[in-house]
């Protein structure tokens, strides 16, 4: 073999191109033969390559003696499998001065799929995933890239490689299955890849239909939205009552036209999705596969650094050499923030001021000892507190040492002076004065939002299910008082309350609680005329999320002998993967029923892995469309491996975390984003954790400053947090272009994004690669055994 490469490389065995000789004395017919020639010098001197590799390999498989170390059946299968493989080799292009990719795609970009087909191995894997068209189009950015050569470039033996991807596999149809069932968002890359591996048909619904177009300047298609005219809230006429009839059963809504069948929206009942648990259950703690999902992210981990260490340079250059976008005016949106705590202490502490200087007067409760009303000034009175004596300290709101791993101090926390009196009045939506204070003070930070011009956030506001006129009462407060930005969209926040309502008689079981979440979102679908605040509503809202402190023991799992909703009445809540899949499935009906009647659907995104069992992870991976916090997903290799592979968005607070279960360098969001994660920035609760007017950005600024992050860096945070936020596929398409959905490149707008093509390059085809390592591995053992 050293002897055919000193061949090799001393030229004797010449392959390539015609000489510029050859080209300038012969004619067209010449050359045509020579490239012929050439290429047949090609496919030989391959060929050769192959069979000296096999010779040597087996040579190695005996011993001396010439005994094989193998049954002979299983070498003859080693043999085939390693020839199989070889076909879709990757490194051996090393060998030969070939074309570069751009160069590869231009040369080939008239060819038929088929002829291309022809070109083999001559093109990087990465280049055969993409149409060399889609190529020509797009200008490949130049840089510096890493290649893996060799045979088994995946670093395990080949039948490991076998089953691990066909386990990971598995979990990726699960997932997909929940996502387009629920009419929630699964990247099209990966869906592509199992389409090839399994013969199955396309997703009914994955995401928004969207179209493509020609590639447009900020002139043609500005960066900006067109402001909404008129009142945010003002409908001209309400449609109609629809006719049907939901009933709840087993916990789950069901929706009917008629009398008999109700409309077949429900596609999985929760014996199925048990037993999806439990295979992913069983994944998570498979050693082999802990091994290989380790080993993968290590590698990703070690090619971003790498790329960073070899092109920072070219990535910080061609973000220089866009004309005025910068970090400071690209679109952020801060994809978990409370609205009870989305201002600041000082913010909070200058309303809190005025009103007592100002509107001393006002009505704000009834005194309980004596059932007599009660006025600002009077309550500040009663607390012994002047508007002089208030204080930042004396609010005492913001999280401190004592908190850490005590979710029941930090909630005792959003108490101002310890008062929940004044809680009460001045952060909630249903009070005596019908939350026209928080509404007030929402509307001031709504107001910094829109002078920043470019930051954005979706505020969650709580339903807690102990009663169906929440709803009403909480649209009735968003109208009345016009709390509208364009800046902001909302999500609806469901603690996990369920044993302090049992507690308090409040209800019966826990399918009281499910009905008085989901009942009027189906009476408003169906009749929007009887609730016409909600209906108006419901157009800002994005989503639901479950949230309570995860650290809480579990003593019930959630398995086929947990009772139904509807004979659950005991005292104990339920646990996490328990509340999340009954929200999943009524969410999946109603996301049905609202398509029918042409309204907005919902998205899941609960809090989970910031603390408690890692399993709740599974929970969040089947049916959340996207999570927040995730840090548990440190200690599973298996699951982060499956969220990269599946793009699931990842909403991470560090400061939120830093004071209350992880001390910020423990924070694993550095090593995500390196590795590929789709994770942004939030801030959780500015009211407790941060200092400034933008919460958001000093969330960004704590986070560049301790993990030294790059431009690039940040504005790739920017721009997943776009990706994976609430607002609609319109907005997204003037923020990020009207082709941000595109794979690659050609959905990247460095004009919009400031993310340099060369991040987007990497990322894109880092991705491709991992998937082929998986897909191609299965299918090739698949062609193996029908070869066999």
């Amino acid at each position: 073999m050293s002897e055919f490469l000193t061949k090799l490389a001393e030229g004797k065995l010449a392959v390539g191109n015609p000489t510029e000789e050859e080209m300038a004395g012969g004619d067209s017919a010449h050359v045509n033969n020579l490239t012929k020639h050439n290429e047949s010098k090609f496919k030989d001197l391959v060929h050769s390559i192959f069979q000296h590799c096999n010779d040597s390999l087996a040579q190695e498989m005996e011993d001396a003696y010439d005994v094989p170390k193998y049954p002979i059946h299983e070498h003859q299968h080693k043999q085939n499998m390693i020839r199989q493989m070889s076909k879709t080799s990757k490194g051996f292009q090393l060998f030969f001065n070939t074309p570069t990719p751009r160069q590869e795609a231009h040369n080939h970009s008239d060819l038929s799929e088929d002829q291309l087909n022809l070109v083999g191995n001559r093109l990087p894997t990465i280049m055969k995933e993409l149409k060399a068209k889609e190529y020509a189009e797009d200008v490949i950015p130049d840089f510096q890239r890493i290649a893996i050569s060799g045979e088994e470039t995946s670093g395990v033996p080949l039948e490991d490689l076998h089953e691990a991807s066909e386990a990971l596999i598995k979990a990726l149809l699960i997932r997909e299955k929940y996502m387009n069932s629920s009419m929630q968002n699964f990247p099209t890359t990966t869906s592509r890849f199992l389409r090839r591996v399994h013969d199955l048909p396309p997703p009914t619904y994955l995401g928004e239909l969207v179209e493509h177009e020609e590639r447009k300047s900020i002139e043609d298609h500005p960066i900006n939205p067109p402001s909404r005219d008129g009142h945010p809230f003002h409908v001209e006429t309400l449609p109609e009552s629809a006719g049907y009839r939901a009933q709840i059963r087993g916990g789950v809504f069901q929706v009917f036209k008629d009398e008999d069948q109700p409309m077949p929206w429900l596609s999985f009942d929760v014996s199925e999705f048990l037993t999806d648990q439990d295979v992913l259950f069983a994944l998570m703690t498979d050693g082999p596969l802990k091994s290989f999902c380790y080993r993968r992210l290590t590698y990703l981990s070690s090619k971003f650094e790498l790329h960073v260490l070899l092109n920072e340079i070219r990535e910080a250059a061609s973000q220089k050499r866009v004309p005025h976008r910068d970090f400071y005016n690209v679109r952020k949106v801060d994809t978990h923030v409370h609205a009870a705590s989305s201002m600041s202490q000082k913010h909070l502490l200058r309303f809190m001021k005025k009103k007592m200087k100002k509107n001393a007067s006002d009505i704000v409760g009834i005194d309980r000892s004596c059932n007599k009303k009660i006025t600002l000034g009077e309550l500040f009175s009663s607390l012994n507190i002047t508007s002089y004596d208030l204080s930042v300290d004396t609010l005492d709101m913001h999280a401190d040492r004592n908190t850490f791993h005590r979710f029941d101090k930090f909630n005792s926390k959003y108490n101002p002076v310890g008062e929940s009196r004044l809680r009460e009045i001045f952060i909630k939506t249903d009070n005596y004065i019908g939350g026209q204070y928080f509404a007030e003070i929402i509307k001031e930070v709504m107001g910094d939002l829109e002078e920043s011009k470019y930051q954005n956030a979706e505020y969650r506001l709580s339903i807690y299910g102990r009663s169906k006129s929440e709803w009403d009462s909480l649209a009735k407060w968003a109208v009345k008082h016009n709390v509208y930005s364009d800046n902001v969209r909302w999500l609806i926040q469901v603690p996990r309350l369920y044993d302090v309502f049992r507690l308090n008689k409040l209800v019966e079981n826990f399918q009281e609680l499910i009905d008085n979440l989901f009942a009027p979102l189906f009476e408003v679908t169906n009749d929007p005329q009887s609730h016409p605040e909600l209906h108006v509503f419901l157009q800002y809202v994005t989503g639901f999320d479950s949230v309570d402190d995860e650290s809480k023991p579990e003593t019930i799992m959630f398995d086929k002998d947990a009772p139904l909703p509807e004979d659950w009445k005991g005292p104990e809540n339920p646990p996490y993967a328990y509340y999340l899949y009954y929200m999943f499935a009524n969410l999946t009906v109603l996301n049905h029923f609202r398509r029918e009647r042409g309204f907005s659907t919902f998205v899941l995104r609960p809090h989970c892995g910031e603390a408690g069992p890692v399993h709740h992870l599974i929970s969040g991976f089947m049916v959340g469309d996207n999570i927040s916090h995730g840090l548990l997903l440190r200690k599973t290799p298996v699951l982060q491996y499956l969220y990269y592979l599946s793009r699931v968005g990842i909403a991470m607070s560090p400061l939120s975390n830093n004071s209350l279960f992880l001390d910020y360098h423990r924070n694993p969001m550095k090593e995500f984003l390196g590795r590929g994660l789709l994770v942004s920035l939030s801030t959780d609760d500015p009211l407790q954790f941060h200092y400034t007017k933008e919460p958001l950005m000093e969330e960004y600024s704590i986070a560049a400053q301790v993990w030294k992050l790059s431009g690039v860096d940040m504005c790739e945070l920017a721009l997943n947090s776009v990706l994976m936020s609430g607002f609609s596929h319109e907005t997204k398409k003037y923020w990020l272009g009207p082709n941000y959905t595109k794979e690659g490149i050609a959905g990247n707008d460095m004009a919009r994004t400031n993310v340099s093509d060369i991040r987007i390059a990497f990322r894109y085809e880092t991705f491709l690669e991992e998937l082929s390592t998986l897909f191609h591995t299965s299918k090739d053992f698949k062609d193996l055994q029908v070869d066999h």
